[in-house]
């Protein structure tokens, strides 16, 4: 099986296709990289592919903050420049550039 070369970036503002939410991606899987339980519990009509990207997401909506697990298929590029407000955004990542959250650890030199 070939990997796929992931879509989103570290640092990355996107959207879930059909649910209302956003995030910042702060990790990447190559393929699926969770718990059977977890992939179980998504319907079985809309249960994604195991072999793409699977980003972690310091998401938001419009009630809460949390941690998505989102595969590639679900997520589209967030063309809102609003700051995405997640308590822990500070201690992953610095301030935007050009819409990017710059990573603490991931820092280019």
């Amino acid at each position: 099986m070939a990997m796929r070369v992931a879509k989103y970036r570290i640092g990355q503002v996107v959207r879930h296709r059909v649910y209302p939410f956003r995030g910042v991606i702060f990790d990447v899987d190559p393929v699926f990289n969770n718990t059977e339980e977890w992939y179980d519990a998504i319907p079985e009509d809309i249960r994604p592919a195991r072999d793409q990207p699977f980003y972690h997401l310091l998401a938001e909506n419009g009630e809460s903050t949390y941690t998505a697990y989102v595969s590639e298929q679900n997520l589209l590029a967030e063309d809102n420049p609003r700051p995405v407000q997640h308590p822990e955004l500070a201690e992953m990542f610095d301030a935007r550039k050009d819409g990017v959250y710059i990573s603490r650890t991931l820092r280019p030199h």
